[in-house]
């Protein structure tokens, strides 16, 4: 693997470039949407993996870490109707977002912008705290898993999403054969610090896991010219100049070199259900 930093990994890119513009963020979600052909909606298995392990009747005050859009939280709120749910996120830009997508729920959310290492809420306040998709962008997740601890009541549920390792490796050997990143296949993986083989055992530090769930998400791209809609906001890609968030520019430069084609790639999708107060009872499959 190349030693270049991951830019998931770096404070100035997380609290800066990669999030300071949401529409970004939404190219990718939606080429990606557009391409699944298998895959649960992870804010919905998440909310499910939740309801199953809340105490009936409860309406419950959850922490949504890493909201980004507001996807997750809206999901939430429409699923468990809690009594209180605070949305959390380091972008300011995304909890602009966020606000206006779930400013029509029935539950009142506060959109609070703070870092996940240091959570702004006091000792066990939460009974369900969901992290997808953002422990990766911490160099210590461990840290981050102590803060969720904290903040659960005793009987307080967590559920903590990432990504596999090699998730979407097909697209790096994509790249890499066009020439326009020619060490693409060799990168270190985005999602390095917290992925599906080490989150159960960064959450068993801090917490009883309960049960893990992988769910393998596919996707087959049309074209390179829907394939270019994804790569161009990838942050994994160093592209020559005026490729990055030009989708339409990376389509006619991959089409230059490669043959057209549908590409099909692959995700395993990891839930991690924790809690404080249960003995360790894993168990492997669908919710």
């Amino acid at each position: 693997m190349t030693t270049v930093p991951n830019p998931f990994l770096d404070p100035a890119l997380v609290h800066g470039g990669l999030y300071d513009e949401p529409g970004r963020l939404a190219r990718r979600t939606s080429a990606l949407h557009k391409a699944k052909t298998a895959g649960g909606h992870a804010a919905q298995v998440a909310a499910e993996l939740a309801a199953d392990q809340l105490p009936s009747g409860q309406r419950p005050t959850v922490l949504d870490i890493g909201c980004g859009r507001g996807t997750s939280t809206r999901v939430l709120a429409d699923r468990l109707r809690p009594a209180r749910l605070v949305a959390l996120d380091a972008s300011a830009a995304l909890l602009r977002e966020a606000r206006s997508l779930t400013n029509t729920s029935l539950v009142r959310v506060a959109h609070v912008a703070g870092d996940f290492h240091r959570l702004p809420l006091p000792d066990c306040c939460c009974h369900l705290v969901l992290a997808a998709f953002c422990l990766y962008h911490s160099t210590q997740p461990a840290a981050v898993i102590r803060e969720i601890a904290r903040s659960l009541t005793p009987e307080g549920i967590a559920v903590l999403v990432t990504k596999s390792l090699d998730s979407y490796r097909e697209l790096d050997d994509l790249v890499a054969a066009s020439g326009l990143d020619k060490q693409a296949a060799n990168r270190r993986s985005l999602y390095a610090a917290a992925h599906g083989d080490n989150l159960p055992g960064l959450t068993a530090a801090a917490l009883d896991v309960r049960r893990i769930v992988h769910h393998q998400h596919r996707f087959r791209f049309a074209d390179l010219g829907h394939t270019a809609e994804y790569l161009a906001t990838s942050p994994k890609y160093h592209l020559p100049e005026g490729l990055r968030d030009d989708h339409a520019a990376l389509a006619r430069a991959l089409r230059a070199r490669l043959p057209d084609r549908a590409v099909t790639t692959t995700s395993t999708v990891t839930y991690v259900v924790a809690g404080r107060s249960w003995d360790n009872e894993v168990l492997q499959g669908e919710p």
